[in-house]
């Protein structure tokens, strides 16, 4: 698990109070045998180990403290934190699920950039966002989430934030399966949504619509 935390101007106020516990409470769910790292951003980006490293008490400790002590400002730079979350250092490996939780308000004006970054190197990483405040950027973070082979979770107010992190860490911890594709006949012409499509949770079902031409 990779967290992403915006810590920039646009999240002062409750937005920074809900993040950081948004991102505590998915701290405490990490079990051993996971693997984690924290990246923060502003208009600067910092991540906090040099890879992912293992989540004993010690490095979860040095974690929690990095966020508790997390303040809002500055500028908004998302594609460098993005980039650096999607960099995956082992891209076969194939006995972790490779899984990013990005928590902003999704303040950008780069959009198109930022859906081109995600297209292009996802790889084997799930991208979950998770909208933070009164009122986040719902169609970046929907869309990143849907590039990204992952969700989009919203959390209006600290109230919300221990029923929907629960909620999405429940999820996060029961895929069924992963690299889901759907095949057509050849020679049609074929509209599918969502594209690419998303891997398959336990309780929650993958619904396919298609618009095709026979």
């Amino acid at each position: 698990l990779i967290f992403v935390i915006d810590n920039s101007g646009s999240m002062a106020g409750t937005s920074i109070v809900q993040a950081k516990q948004s991102l505590l409470f998915a701290l405490d769910r990490l079990r051993a045998g996971d693997r984690f790292n924290v990246v923060r951003f502003d208009d600067t980006m910092e991540m906090l180990f040099d890879t992912a490293v293992d989540a004993s008490s010690e490095n979860l400790a040095i974690a929690k403290n990095f966020v508790s002590r997390l303040d809002a400002a500055g500028g908004t730079e998302m594609l460098p934190a993005l980039k650096v979350a999607l960099k995956d250092a082992s891209p076969n490996d194939t006995t972790r699920l490779r899984q990013v939780v990005f928590l902003t308000d999704g303040a950008v004006g780069n959009e198109t950039q930022l859906f081109e970054e995600i297209a292009s190197h996802v790889g084997r990483s799930r991208l979950f966002t998770v909208g933070i405040g009164s009122a986040p950027n719902s169609y970046f973070m929907r869309r990143a989430a849907e590039l990204g082979r992952g969700t989009f979770t919203e959390i209006g107010s600290e109230e919300q934030v221990l029923e929907r992190m629960s909620a999405l860490f429940a999820k996060l911890e029961k895929p069924v399966m992963v690299g889901l594709k759907a095949e057509w006949p050849n020679g049609t012409s074929v509209e599918v949504w969502p594209d690419p499509l998303p891997d398959l949770y336990a309780g929650e079902p993958v619904i396919v619509s298609a618009q095709y031409n026979a």
